[in-house]
Order: C-alpha cells, then structure tokens, then sequence
C-alpha cells in the first residue's frame, strides 16, 4: 500500500523511504526522473520535499551548483515503502522505549 505519507525514520541517519510507486521511472546516467519533482527548483511547483542539501556536496562538503554525481542514483539508498510482511522479524527498540532520559535530565 502506498499512501504518501512520511514515515517516521527509525534511526537519525536512515534515508527516507519513497512513499510512492517509481514503478517506469527511469534512472539512468542521462535520466533521472525523481529530480523533476524533487530537485530543488522543481518542488515548488511539484509540492514534494526537496532532496537533502547534502545532495549538492561533494566529498570535501563543498557546495555544488547540482545534484552531486555520487547522490544521483535515488534507490542506492532510498526505497519505496511497501504494505507487506518483513523478511525478518524486527527487534529494534527505540531509545525513548526503553526509558532512556535526555542528557542533563534528571
């Protein structure tokens, strides 16, 4: 099932989940279909989350004038969600789950 809403990341660092079908995008070295929504220039019009300024970095954490050629393949790292049973069984339990208190809290 694919709903478009925005999922929750289960750690900090976790590249979001696509919340919608890609199925005929095309991804390839001269296409990419996903920067006509999210590039920056596109959302406004496009309505969708602009991908990370971490997109426009090179490796020394310069600014870039475009997408950086290491971040340009999407689903290296992001993935549509899907309403279906995990592979796994998932035993993660979030900080806050376990009673974990914020630092200085007492």
């Amino acid at each position: 099932m694919v709903d478009d809403i925005r999922r929750m990341r289960a750690f900090p660092d976790q590249p979001p989940v696509i919340p919608h079908s890609i199925e005929g995008y095309q991804l390839s070295v001269n296409t990419n279909r996903c920067l006509s929504c999210h590039k920056r220039e596109f959302t406004e019009g496009s309505g969708a989350p602009m991908i990370s300024v971490t997109h426009y970095m090179n490796r020394e954490a310069q600014m870039l004038a475009d997408v950086s050629p290491r971040r340009y393949f999407c689903t290296a790292c992001h993935v549509p969600q899907a309403d279906v049973a995990p592979l796994v069984d998932n035993t993660f339990v979030d900080m806050s789950e376990l009673g974990a208190k914020p630092a200085g809290s007492q």
